[in-house]
């Protein structure tokens, strides 16, 4: 039996259990009550989600995902899901979901949109509260204005600052605060409990979840016999909700989840065979950075998963380049990662087949975007470092420049060093330059090591 098998029979028979903070005992009291840790720092007081219980994990149906199409249909873009360039280079006939193309740029305006329209008179006049590192705040803020609630989100001190300053934009309070999506999630919660508002979770909430799946239905009309789904993984909403509609319609169709190695936060659950806190590391995918995926999400999703990948950062630099280049989309790391999976040789087994990845966001920080480009050509070997020796009298650099320039080598960066060389009629010169690609790279390292004594490259390219 595979371990999805065994984690989908172990969750028909028994009920998911979450960890349980254990107070320390040295924790003091405070005089108004609140405890304080070993370090005197308050201690958050940990409120629960209404919504999202471990003991009593709610699984969403294909009649909810249908349900909040008909609800949302009005509000949120019918996004295309057209062939990609790309399919001839892998040899698969590889379709492009592109959720970017909503306003907010990001899949998660369709659960915030759900989750709102479903609110009470009263929830709607009060209006509602969440933590988020940026994608679902903003589809939250922008669907609340627009419908006339309030919304408050609650951001951690990692949040891009673009997507901080496009909640505000759209009208909503928000508050940085929080060293991780977990913390700010506390914060939330805490916040909800003090001052009424409804607290909706970004990617556990029953509605959240079932207005992502609209996307399989949407899949499912545009793509004709579709043999697997690669789908981003980070909280686990996303997935959930999408596997619901498509395993449904069609249930040979494989669904293929996808998430960073900095993040592995739903392939940890599996191996818990439940929800488990995985600490985070700083990612190119920021919007799968979900410490612990939800407890209604991973019930929902397992029995629905067919395989589940974790990829290395520089395959998802390369994707988000290949992306840009082939197909003139800029998306973030999130969006990314299913075409990772496949540059990175995960999918394989597909090859020949039809293939929907979902691009599900394009909300990339400027500043970020170039280091990612950079990367990804570094990956390809586009970008070469390499550290020569040269002759330090007229005309020795100006001959490797004009080496590199006839071998149609762009050069980026040089620099010399005198210092710590012993041959005081040499210099050794480091050089930043960029090929058209790996098999030119190659030309000019044969080139360099033919015409120089002394030549060092640094890293190879991961992906050759």
């Amino acid at each position: 039996m595979s371990t999805l098998a065994q984690i989908t029979s172990t969750l028909s028979t028994t009920k998911l259990v979450g960890e349980k903070k254990e107070a320390k005992s040295n924790d003091t009291p405070l005089a108004n009550g609140t405890k304080v840790d070993s370090n005197g720092a308050p201690e958050l007081i940990e409120f629960e989600d209404p919504f999202c219980n471990a003991d009593n994990p709610q699984i969403i149906t294909f009649q909810d995902v249908t349900s909040a199409a008909f609800k949302i249909k009005k509000g949120i873009e019918h996004t295309p899901c057209s062939k990609s360039h790309l399919s001839e280079i892998l040899d698969m006939d590889i379709f492009l979901k592109k959720e970017f193309l909503q306003f907010t740029g990001s899949f998660k305006e369709r659960g915030a949109r759900y989750a709102l329209v479903m609110l009470t008179a009263e929830q709607r006049k009060k209006g509602v509260i969440s933590a988020s590192l940026g994608n679902h705040a903003q589809g939250l803020s922008y669907h609340g204005w627009k419908m006339g609630i309030p919304v408050t989100v609650v951001m951690p001190l990692k949040a891009s600052l673009m997507k901080i300053q496009k909640c505000r934009d759209y009208h909503a309070n928000v508050i940085v605060q929080g060293c991780d999506m977990g913390e700010a999630k506390k914060i939330a919660l805490k916040m909800a409990h003090e001052t009424g508002l409804t607290y909706i979770n970004g990617y556990d909430h029953p509605h959240i979840m079932a207005g992502q799946g609209t996307i399989g239905l949407e899949i499912a009309e545009q793509v004709s016999n579709i043999d697997a789904v690669v789908v981003p993984v980070g909280g686990g909403g996303l997935i959930a909700g999408v596997a619901t509609a498509i395993k449904n319609l069609s249930p040979q169709t494989k669904i293929i989840g996808v998430e960073s190695e900095k993040c592995p936060s739903f392939t940890k659950a599996l191996e818990n065979k439940a929800p488990v806190y995985t600490p985070n590391q700083a990612t190119l995918a920021d919007g799968l950075a979900v410490p612990q995926v939800g407890y209604n999400a991973f019930t929902t999703a397992v029995p629905l998963l067919d395989k589940m990948i974790v990829v290395k950062e520089e395959w998802i630099a390369l994707a988000i380049l290949r992306l840009v280049e082939l197909e003139k989309c800029v998306v973030e790391g999130a969006g990314a990662s299913g075409l990772a999976a496949i540059l990175a040789g995960h999918l394989d087994e597909f090859k020949g087949k039809r293939v929907v990845l979902l691009i599900c966001g394009g909300n990339i920080d400027t500043t970020m975007f170039g280091r990612c480009l950079e990367r990804g050509m570094a990956a390809e070997g586009r970008l070469q470092r390499f550290t020569v020796t040269v002759s330090d009298g007229p005309g020795g650099l100006a001959r490797l420049c004009n080496q590199l320039a006839d071998l149609g080598v762009s050069i980026k960066d040089i620099m010399h060093d005198r210092a710590f060389i012993r041959d005081v009629h040499s210099v050794e010169v480091k050089v930043f330059c960029e090929t058209r690609d790996w098999t030119h790279s190659q030309e000019m390292r044969k080139m360099l090591q033919e015409t120089y004594t002394h030549v060092h490259f640094y890293d190879l390219p991961m992906a050759i």
